[in-house]
């Protein structure tokens, strides 16, 4: 069963932004929650079932990058909720909704789960990005502030994770 949108229940908010455009924030930020839990439950799934000669420094790297996941969706569903919506927070909710793709599964060293978490993490980046403009267009600063403040930390992310496949 999908997902409910914000038409489907809002709450009254004295925040200033037209209930159209505060609508659409909504569904950006619901967006980006999805995608946000879905990678924490990735990245998990990297730090469990890594092997290989880099196994304590992936294992600890991994495991350090999952909880800012959490930090972004309770950003993202926090600003759902002021803006009058509801966050759509469930697992279930979020493995219908998110648009990263399925972590590869045949992942076993440390180099394969580097590089399938760089794949999802720099799709996030990307669409991490994009909210930032969306959130312009519907003229709400504070929002968009949000998505630039969770865009350096995956910025961040993905230069340790990438450190280990370059050279």
């Amino acid at each position: 069963m999908p997902t409910a949108t914000h038409t489907e229940r809002t709450f009254r908010t004295s925040i200033d932004i037209p209930e159209k455009r505060r609508g659409a924030l909504i569904d950006l930020l619901n967006a980006r929650l999805a995608d946000a839990t879905d990678l924490k439950t990735q990245t998990k799934h990297a730090h469990w079932n890594v092997k290989g000669p880099q196994f304590y420094q992936l294992h600890e790297l991994f495991d350090s990058i999952a909880p800012h996941f959490d930090e972004y969706a309770d950003l993202l569903a926090e600003r759902a909720v002021q803006l009058g919506g509801v966050a759509n927070g469930t697992l279930r909710q979020a493995a219908d909704s998110s648009s990263i793709p399925e972590y590869d599964l045949t992942a076993t060293n440390g180099t394969e789960h580097v590089k399938a978490l760089v794949k999802n993490i720099s799709r996030f980046a990307k669409a991490i990005r994009e909210a930032i403009d969306q959130a312009d267009e519907l003229e709400d600063k504070d929002t968009a502030d949000i998505f630039t403040e969770i865009s350096r930390q995956t910025d961040k992310d993905l230069w340790f994770l990438e450190a280990h496949i370059q050279a």
